[in-house]
């Protein structure tokens, strides 16, 4: 456990109703329990394109559903990996540069060069916590894999994470983030883990770089939900990229035919999804 960041409070922390709002790629404004919270920010405009490196660029196939101006106040950022489809060039340029980052190790170093003052270092299973009075939320690393055997080491390092929002050692509300990641092995420990995950945002796309899958196509997206079992699957990272070949009606298909119990919900660019935890 790192030592808690503790965040001035402003207002009441309502833990009666949240909700994700879905700006594009895997970048979701989150706001739960008086805190606001940005992941993957990602802001180029449609027609733009981002270098992903080694020669390889991607082009931005849909716009944004807002700029980094229309967001409110940001609490801190929850940063899969730096890679230039999750922290581009418009998020470095205009986000402030003090703004909490909890992010791999790998990440945090690049950002501090990018004079990112606030960055939050977590290996896999290890844990930040930020408070904001009496509320807080513990972000805590999970397993990630985005790179095959056949391309390591050509992307960086990754995380998913679990955010468990609540008063004091009490969890209202535990969020599952995937990140950029394939099928592996070790998502199976996750529920063993962190079971009872409220909401689940899944990276999909089935993302493609020198002919190699590197992150879930649809079908093993809701392999993924099946694994890790949460009360709710919302499928992100799906559409915005030239790079991506899976979209969300791969999605849907492999959804309908899945015996999980995980309900399916499906937002667009600038829709929100709102959410309640479950009574005690």
């Amino acid at each position: 456990m790192h030592a808690p960041l503790a965040l001035p409070v402003g207002g009441s922390a309502d833990f009666s109703e949240g909700s994700v709002h879905f700006i594009g790629n895997a970048t979701t404004l989150i706001r739960y329990g008086g805190f606001t919270i940005l992941t993957d920010p990602a802001f180029l405009h449609q027609g733009d394109h981002v270098h992903l490196g080694h020669g390889m660029y991607a082009r931005r196939e849909v716009e944004p559903s807002c700029q980094i101006a229309d967001l409110p106040e940001l609490d801190f950022i929850v940063l899969s990996h730096h890679h230039g489809d999750h922290f581009d060039d418009v998020a470095a340029a205009e986000l402030d540069p003090g703004t909490p980052i909890i992010s791999t190790g790998h990440a945090v170093g690049l950002l501090s060069e990018q004079g990112f003052t606030a960055g939050h270092a977590l290996d896999t299973w290890q844990s930040q916590l930020v408070t904001k009075g009496d509320a807080q939320v513990r972000v805590t690393a999970m397993p990630a894999k985005h790179d095959p055997d056949a391309v390591a080491g050509m992307l960086p390092p990754t995380m998913g994470s679990v955010l468990d929002f609540g008063r004091g050692d009490a969890a209202d509300f535990r969020l599952y983030i995937s990140g950029d990641t394939l099928l592996h092995d070790r998502l199976h420990d996750i529920p063993q883990r962190f079971p009872g995950i409220d909401l689940a945002l899944v990276h999909a796309g089935g993302t493609t770089l020198l002919g190699i899958v590197v992150t879930m196509t649809g079908e093993q997206a809701v392999r993924a939900v099946e694994i890790v079992e949460p009360r709710v699957a919302v499928p992100i990272h799906y559409n915005d990229f030239s790079v991506f070949q899976s979209g969300l009606d791969d999605i849907k298909t492999a959804a309908a035919e899945s015996a999980t119990a995980a309900e399916f919900r499906y937002l667009s660019h600038g829709e929100t999804y709102r959410f309640r935890p479950i009574a005690p």
